[in-house]
């Protein structure tokens, strides 16, 4: 029996290929979405006029190659011939570049996140060795031997064997 790799969601795999890009990609991206007429399953098509989303960022001064967007940005419009993006489409496209930039805003780039924690970690104070517990005080016998508490474990069987006579 054949076991099948889980598949993900073709918008899943759209948004993480958006995310895998530079930032002025990203930019120029959203810039060539909105000067151009986009279309799904071709780099061009001189028919409609169009041309892919990638192609419009380069036009706009994103120079980059990134072939798991545009398998992604295929998967995910279904696109089995050229044709013009469906405005739901590019519509979606802009809302993970927009978000994608926002998010990268606030928090930065890995290397400053790295540097950050880094920084929190030699402001913190070095820990100390631990130090050893104090010796216990011993026990000294009772003053009255009378108040001293004998414990004994009872075992039925010894006890039976006790008062058989038996060792």
């Amino acid at each position: 029996m054949l076991r099948r790799r889980a598949s993900r969601n073709s918008c899943q795999r759209l948004r993480m290929a958006v995310e895998a890009m530079p930032e002025h990609a990203r930019e120029a991206m959203l810039r060539g979405i909105d000067d151009n007429t986009i279309i799904v399953g071709a780099y061009t098509d001189s028919s409609t006029g169009g041309i892919c989303p990638m192609l419009a960022a380069h036009r706009s001064g994103g120079r980059t190659d990134l072939a798991s967007f545009a398998r992604s940005w295929d998967r995910y419009t279904d696109a089995r011939r050229p044709r013009l993006a469906t405005p739901r489409e590019v519509r979606t496209l802009r809302s993970l570049l927009v978000g994608s930039l926002a998010y990268d805003g606030a928090e930065g780039s890995l290397a400053q996140a790295a540097a950050r924690i880094r920084a929190e970690r030699d402001r913190m104070p070095r820990l100390a060795a631990p130090q050893p517990a104090p010796a216990a005080e011993p026990v000294s016998p009772p003053e009255r031997p009378g108040m001293l508490i004998r414990i004994r474990r009872l075992n039925p069987l010894r006890r039976r064997r006790e008062s058989a006579g038996i060792a």
